[in-house]
């Protein structure tokens, strides 16, 4: 069965930001300001690609979605970062409608239509478990008869942590979050135009079965200064330094390296 991950990388898109801007130019500033752009990379660099890079089944596919104007000298750093990810390909699409963009996107990356496939949604500033896909495709399997004559299915990991990196490294909580975007995804039956982007993802549960398993710790969600959903009276996380095991714990499940963070936010 097909997987297909979605990410929107700066992509200024009408609609789909908590941030507002009166005009599409006003949000492209701030998309492609220097600073923010700099903390957007490190972040894709040591959080949310090497636990795509190091997945237990490479079996999926993901669209990196930027705007038409993304600057030319990020798009190739963008290229060269993705370059030892084969599974990813980068879609430029000018200022539109965010969901019906995205829905378009992820209908175009189905291989066949008429056959089911799995979505999930990828913030640039996450990570997901190094087994994420595959843990996926067992859940699929051992829920067959859920799916019977179903539209769509979601899948929701809600354990996982709150995360800060920086320069001294990473301050870290465990936190139970039900629908988060990361460790989130659907199925989607043959022959349906249905996308994850149809829905608002807490909101999935209203519209079709949801499968919630709180066993391992599936995502890290990261906090920094440019989340886009921490605006206004966002909740506030307390966390510290990693220990040595929670070290551990995130290099042998997300892939994510402590030295390699205080070198690249160092630099």
């Amino acid at each position: 069965m097909q997987a297909i991950g979605l990410c929107r990388f700066s992509y200024p898109a009408l609609g789909g930001f908590q941030v507002g801007h009166e005009t599409t130019e006003e949000r492209i500033a701030y998309l492609y300001d220097a600073a923010r752009l700099e903390e957007r990379f490190r972040l894709l660099e040591t959080v949310a690609l090497p636990c795509l890079k190091a997945q237990t089944d490479p079996d999926f596919s993901i669209v990196f979605v930027i705007g038409d104007q993304f600057p030319e000298r990020h798009a190739r750093r963008l290229e060269s970062l993705l370059a030892d990810l084969p599974q990813a390909v980068i879609h430029r699409e000018p200022p539109r409608n965010h969901r019906e963009v995205m829905k378009e996107v992820l209908n175009a990356a189905r291989i066949n239509p008429a056959e089911p496939c799995l979505q999930f949604r990828y913030d640039d500033d996450d990570a997901v478990s190094v087994d994420f896909v595959a843990r996926l495709r067992q859940m699929v399997a051992q829920s067959a008869g859920l799916l019977k004559g179903q539209r769509s299915v979601a899948f929701d990991w809600p354990k996982g942590y709150v995360a800060e990196f920086g320069p001294q490294g990473i301050r870290a909580a465990e936190v139970y979050r039900p629908l988060n975007v990361a460790a989130l995804a659907m199925y989607v039956k043959g022959g349906s135009p249905l996308t994850i982007m149809n829905f608002a993802h807490e909101k999935l549960p209203r519209f079709m079965p949801c499968v919630s398993l709180p066993d391992a710790a599936m995502f890290v969600r990261s906090h920094n200064g440019s989340n886009d959903s921490r605006q206004g009276l966002a909740r506030h996380v307390e966390v510290a330094p990693l220990d040595a095991e929670g070290e551990a714990l995130f290099q042998e499940r997300f892939a994510i390296d402590q030295a390699q963070v205080r070198r690249i936010f160092s630099a």
